[in-house]
Order: structure tokens, then C-alpha cells, then sequence
């Protein structure tokens, strides 16, 4: 392979803060709020130029389960706020929760989880918003690319944009990039998800007859340990690790004529439909986390954990519920770095689980709040954090939820 040196340069410090969110998805919108809100001076890079990641330019338009399935509520603070700012201007496709944001009976939300189709757009434009009015330095166009550590901590985060090449200083850093792009540069330990995502290709479409709808092309793939049968309907056998830059780049366009083929046959029976909008990024679910001081699993849903920062359901079946430990969102080598969505450290199965919006919300919350209250997680007063948290409307455990029964 040919290679080349680089020669060694001054950068130009751009600026410095308490926290640095490090990616503009659902985790880091919810990271920088909190940050800001606990009154640190907060920095947010994003390499897009617009907030929400897969839940907006991805149109993984869908904010699943705040609820276990069964009639409880059981993600609060941010991923409440989140997902009522979603609909702030009203929800899609008919997908209002009636029950749960009108005060419905137990059985009414038995019968309907408590979730919404929002628009992408409008979601990100208000999240943005919510950010600037809290005094959060949003970089758009903005990619991490390197650290410097010192004494197990990062002192800088190197990015790059359209001013070049500059440094910014940080007292702690939140991981928010989906990929743990920031664990991988700092040298904090990391795994994969060997098993590949599959190919998706979502998109919006137009037609009298339904007006703008969600086409949902494939999806995720379950997890092996999971399987009882072979994937069915793949678009394609290949596999996408999401870490790859020509891998990546064949995944979107494999996805666009993927999608546009199908609209093609879609028009074919409805002449006056029209495309409305595809994916501007990878529609990819999981690829890199950080191995952290615990590695949580979904063998125990319900389990008591004493340093709980919140609660998940399980998006995809009725009844289970998890409490997470701090833990799980720190690592053992870079002590003022800290993660959230799906970043975090969990098995294969609980990473299915733990990857969808209000688990990237929750875990931004406590990473958020954390990073602005310390410099080294692995001594933080875990009380303190969770004392900060209740305070700002999150449930922390499964025994504090009234079961209304």
C-alpha cells in the first residue's frame, strides 16, 4: 500500500468549553441540553448541516416506546420533552397517543405504546432551536478527527470543516457520533457488531389515495442469538459494517436505486404519485461502542440498578424494562469521556434494544448532565448525578413507577 507522511503543523485553537458533544443525533441534541442546562458553556459538532441524525436526514421517523407495552410509562425528562417537540407542529400519519398525552385510562394505553410518526424537518429545525436559545455552539460541517490525550484525559478534540483544520479545547467529552468514532481515537477500548447491518432504504412518497407516507425498505437485522429463522426479504445479502468510507458511500447509492426502483413500480399503478424525499445519510443502526466499565445485557429485564441514570422498554415486544447503570456509558482508559445512543456498552441483543431514539435521549441526558458536573466519571458522586436527574423529571428505577393497578 502506498502511504504518505503528513507533516507535523500548529493548529489554531478555535475555542474551548466545559463540554463537547461530539455528534448532532438524538443523543447529542440530549446531551447538550442537559450540559447547557446544568450551566456548562457547551460546543455540539456536527458533520451534517442539520440536527437528528437517523431520526431526520436518516427518516427513521418513528419515536418508539416511551412505555413497557403494558401501561406504563417508563422514559422520562428528555425523552419526553423530545418526543413532544417532535409533534410540537403536529404528528404523522394519524399517529397520535391519544391515551397517553390526554390523559387516557390503563387500559387505553395497554392498547396503544406510547408512540409518534413525526416530520423530519420540522423536528430538527425546533430541536435547533431548542439548542441556540440555550446558548449551545452548534458546528455544523464539522468532523472530529483526531484527540489529544494527557494523563488518560482528552485535552483536545482536532476537527475539521470548512475553516480548515483547528483544535478545540474540552474539559469532558460526550461521544454522540453513532460509531464511537471519539472511543476509537482516544484509544479507549471499543468492539464491533460483527454480525453487519443490512440494507434499508427508506423513504417518503405521495399519492391522493394515502397523501405522504413512510416506505419502510428494509430494516435492522435481529441479532443472531435471537434468530429463529433466516432473515426474510433482504434487499441484498451484503452486509454493511458502517465503518468503511467506500463501503459506505456503495450502501447510499445501492439504497437511493433501490428505493427509487420501487417507486417506479409504485407509480406504475398510481400515475400522479410523486417522490418526496430519501435519506441523506446511511440508514445504518449500529457499528462501533465503547467497552465500558459494565457491559449491560438484557438477560434481567427489571433488574434493580443502583446507579441507574433512567429506564428503556423494549421497542419490540410488550412487557420488558431496563434500568441503566452509569456504567455502562463510561470506559476504563479516558477518564473524561463519556458516551450515549448507541455508543454505549451493551451486548449485541441489548444494543438492538438500546440504539432507538428515547434510549439515545435517556443516555444523552445522563452523559449531558454528567459531563457538565465532572472531568472523570469513574470518581463522580453517582448520587449526585442521580439526585440532578430526578430533579429534572427522569424515573430511575422500576419499584418508583406507579403501576396504577
Amino acid at each position: 500500500m502506498n502511504t504518505l507522511t503528513e507533516p507535523a503543523r500548529e493548529l489554531r485553537v478555535f475555542g474551548e468549553c466545559d463540554v463537547l458533544v461530539c455528534g448532532g443525533g438524538i443523543a447529542g441534541i440530549a446531551a447538550a441540553v442537559a450540559a447547557a442546562r446544568s450551566g456548562a458553556k457547551v460546543i455540539l459538532l456536527e458533520r451534517e448541516y442539520m440536527l437528528g441524525g437517523l431520526a431526520t436526514l436518516g427518516l427513521i421517523t418513528i419515536y418508539l416506546p416511551l412505555c413497557d407495552g403494558e401501561g406504563h410509562q417508563v422514559s422520562f425528562g428528555l425523552a419526553e420533552e423530545l418526543l413532544r417537540l417532535s409533534i410540537k407542529r403536529g404528528v404523522v400519519e394519524d399517529r397520535y397517543p391519544a391515551a397517553w398525552l390526554d390523559g387516557g385510562t390503563l387500559e387505553e394505553k395497554k392498547k396503544k405504546r406510547f408512540v409518534v410518526q413525526y416530520n423530519a424537518n420540522v423536528f430538527a429545525v425546533d430541536a435547533e432551536k431548542l439548542l441556540t436559545d440555550l446558548g449551545v455552539n452548534i458546528l455544523y460541517g464539522t468532523l472530529a478527527s483526531q484527540v489529544a490525550v494527557t494523563d488518560g484525559k482528552i485535552t483536545h478534540v482536532i476537527v475539521e470543516n470548512k475553516s480548515g483544520r483547528s483544535a478545540i479545547a474540552a474539559r469532558s467529552v460526550v461521544d454522540c457520533t453513532g460509531d464511537a468514532d471519539v472511543c476509537k481515537l482516544s484509544g479507549e477500548d471499543c468492539e464491533t457488531f460483527r454480525q453487519g447491518n443490512i440494507l434499508a432504504a427508506w423513504y417518503y412518497r405521495f399519492c391522493e389515495q394515502e397523501g405522504v407516507r413512510l416506505r419502510q425498505l428494509g430494516a435492522s437485522d435481529i441479532p443472531e442469538e435471537h434468530k429463529t429463522k433466516k432473515t426474510e426479504n433482504l434487499l441484498t445479502e451484503r452486509r454493511f459494517t458502517g465503518l468503511d468510507g467506500q463501503e459506505l458511500s456503495e450502501m447510499v447509492i445501492t439504497s437511493h436505486q433501490t428505493a427509487i426502483e420501487d417507486f417506479e413500480k409504485f407509480r406504475s399503478q398510481h400515475p400522479y404519485a410523486l417522490p418526496v424525499t430519501f435519506p441523506t445519510i446511511p440508514q445504518i443502526r449500529m457499528t462501533r461502542r465503547i467497552v465500558g466499565a459494565v457491559t449491560l445485557d438484557d438477560k434481567e429485564p427489571k433488574k434493580f440498578e443502583p446507579t441507574s441514570i433512567g429506564m428503556v422498554s423494549d421497542w419490540r415486544k410488550r412487557g420488558p424494562v431496563y434500568e441503566l447503570p452509569f456504567e455502562c456509558l463510561y470506559g476504563k482508559k479516558i477518564k473524561n469521556l463519556i458516551t450515549a445512543g448507541r455508543n454505549i456498552s451493551v451486548t449485541d441483543s441489548m444494543w438492538d434494544i438500546t440504539r432507538v431514539i428515547p434510549d439515545c435521549a435517556v443516555t444523552g441526558q445522563a452523559a449531558g448532565t454528567a459531563a457538565a458536573m465532572c472531568d472523570d466519571f469513574s470518581a463522580l458522586d453517582v448520587k449526585a448525578l442521580q439526585k440532578k436527574l430526578v430533579s429534572d423529571g427522569v424515573v430511575l428505577h422500576w419499584n418508583e413507577i406507579d403501576k396504577g393497578e
